[in-house]
């Protein structure tokens, strides 16, 4: 195989998520989109517009794709991903990767085994405005992060940790590369019967602190990252894609006090999925790491279930 030869791929799962995998890799020049699986009938229909097949059975698709794109509830995760990995399928795992850490470990093991690409998905990874502000990212010393949604039904089979908040401690930890000192987590059920609005405090061992916000049960979408970090302070905007950064002018304000300069920056109009499945091809084609690995899935799933049993605990303390 050639950087210039398209890989045979296929999304199990055509949902909500999954159908946006689908329509990717069908436009995709690094990609021949060879099938799609999923049970229900009426995916046949998003096969027909894609032009290929439609499966119901994943293991119809051994000795016939090149790699996969995982897009199932999250219980799912680990059996389907187990087994592309023993057949030596390249596989892109939405998150949350698995149910345990466990099972990620196994995942991770096996992909390297077989010497096959396993990235977790990961998407505001790809979103414009935190590329954007990548070369700014300088030892941060305090970040907040706030990310709010309304109520989706399709989401119910994870609490809101696993489901939003995931993907900021996902970042968060790639930001700050250090290991996590403690964390203090509170959180309560409003809608559904498990966690809708959870907040922790997470302390890093070099002395930075997140303060990690996330809620599905509010009017309208929100999605903003704060980091402080000596040279400067970044607001970051992932829902609007746009951003401020300031730092210290030359001069003063006030006697004692620099003049503050500020930079805005703006994300573009970039397909971060689409930059993700690109990324994922790429890795597969240049035998290279994918920008979410294995181990960063399973350090993200690890804080998100100790985020949870925090909170569980604490409800079961007041009970």
């Amino acid at each position: 195989m050639t950087a210039h030869t398209p890989l045979k791929t296929a999304v199990i799962g055509v949902g909500y998520l999954g159908k946006f995998h689908a329509q990717k890799y069908a436009s995709l020049p690094q990609s021949q989109l060879y099938g799609i699986v999923d049970s229900n009938p009426a995916s046949a229909t998003l096969a027909a517009e894609l032009g290929c097949p439609h499966f119901t059975d994943y293991k119809t698709l051994v000795g016939k794709v090149d790699a996969v794109s995982i897009v199932t509830p999250t219980h799912t995760h680990f059996e389907i991903a187990r087994f592309f990995l023993e057949h030596s399928i390249h596989v892109l795992l939405e998150k949350p990767m698995t149910v345990t850490v466990d099972e990620a470990q196994i995942l991770i093991d096996l992909s390297k085994a077989k010497k096959r690409v396993l990235q977790i998905g990961y998407l505001e990874r790809f979103n414009p405005i935190i590329v954007q502000a990548q070369s700014t990212l300088n030892s941060p010393r305090f970040i907040e992060s706030i990310r709010i949604m309304e109520f989706n039904p399709r989401n119910k089979d994870v609490n809101v940790v696993l489901d939003l908040m995931i993907h900021d401690i996902d970042l968060i930890t790639s930001i700050v590369n250090s290991p996590i000192a403690s964390i203090d987590a509170s959180g309560t059920r409003v809608l559904s019967q498990d966690i809708d609005i959870a907040n922790a405090r997470i302390h890093f061992e070099n002395n930075c602190v997140a303060n990690v916000t996330a809620s599905r049960i509010s009017l309208k979408p929100e999605r903003k990252l704060r980091i402080f970090q000596e040279d400067a302070y970044l607001s970051l905007d992932l829902h609007l894609r746009e951003g401020s950064i300031l730092r210290k002018g030359s001069g003063e304000m006030f006697p004692g006090i620099p003049n503050i300069d500020r930079k805005t920056i703006q994300g573009g109009e970039s397909d971060p999925l689409k930059d993700e499945i690109a990324d994922f091809l790429q890795c597969i084609l240049n035998e290279t790491a994918p920008r979410v690995t294995g181990e960063q899935g399973k350090q993200s799933l690890s804080i998100a279930l100790e985020i949870t049993a925090q909170i569980h605990r604490n409800e079961a303390n007041h009970v």
